[in-house]
């Protein structure tokens, strides 16, 4: 039986984030160099976008580059950039075909200069679809995204257009690159890595995890079921207990031991 069949449509999360790892030792593991693996990595991608639309999952983000990821060598840095410019033009099908609003998070000014026409042709393309809202995190950090957050604010305070006693965490979140989209409920992570590495730290305070030793150029549609199966699972009480309101199947208060394929609480993140 598929995890598929196992799965509670009625019950499943509104925003899902995956941290795509592996890519570079999935390709020395078969001695091929190692942006093999990214060029591999985009069926995953294909994958999970067409599950999450027929699923009718709200949110999806994927973490593709980092903010640190430029410390990389500028070979694979490189060839990661020319890999986006072919994802955006083949995939952009896909995303049609599956009414998938497109959008990006993270520095869009720091991206190279080829990158820009294509995107915005990406993003104008699928602006007016209404099915499962991607969000690619190109160019993005946490840290970056909440410092970025802060300056805007005190530019308000400076303008005296905004008393920092007003300052909230909803007026901080109006700042984020995710805006308006519901906080994650559900973070994966392939390769067998147990952080965030600077992965939606401010919308993650309540995230559920589920860790997996799958790098992600073999992570498949089954593999995202299995997540939202173990996901469905949990009891989420926010904080609360659960005779004070708290309703659903996860819990981010009572972390289970961490192991493959095994969903866990985290209550402070790690970068």
């Amino acid at each position: 039986m598929s995890f598929l069949d196992k799965i509670d449509r009625a019950a499943l999360p509104k925003h899902v984030a995956i941290i795509m790892d592996g890519n570079g030792r999935w390709a020395t593991q078969r001695r091929m160099p190692r942006f093999q693996g990214h060029r591999y990595a985009v069926k995953s991608v294909r994958a999970c976008v067409e599950a999450a639309a027929d699923l009718e999952l709200p949110v999806l983000t994927l973490y593709a580059f980092s903010t640190e990821n430029w410390q990389r060598p500028k070979k694979e840095v490189s060839a990661l950039m020319n890999l986006f410019f072919e994802f955006l033009k083949k995939e952009l099908d896909t995303m049609l075909k599956n009414n998938v609003r497109f959008k990006l998070i993270g520095n869009r000014d720091g991206l190279p200069d080829f990158l820009q026409e294509r995107l915005s042709h990406a993003l104008d393309s699928t602006s007016e679809n209404t099915g499962l809202l991607l969000n690619l995190a190109l160019n993005y950090g946490g840290r970056d995204e909440i410092v970025h957050a802060v300056r805007m604010l005190a530019e308000s305070v400076k303008a005296g257009d905004l008393q920092p006693e007003n300052i909230d965490e909803s007026l901080i979140s109006s700042k984020t690159y995710t805006a308006g989209v519901p906080d994650p409920d559900l973070i994966i992570r392939t390769s067998g890595e147990l952080r965030l590495s600077n992965f939606l730290i401010w919308q993650a305070a309540y995230a559920e995890y589920f860790f997996t030793d799958v790098l992600w150029p073999d992570f498949n549609k089954e593999n995202l079921y299995e997540a939202l199966v173990e996901y469905q699972q949990r009891k989420r009480r926010m904080g609360r207990t659960t005779d004070s309101g708290a309703n659903s199947k996860s819990s981010a208060d009572v972390p289970l031991p961490v192991s493959s394929a095994t969903v866990s609480s985290i209550s402070e993140t790690s970068a």
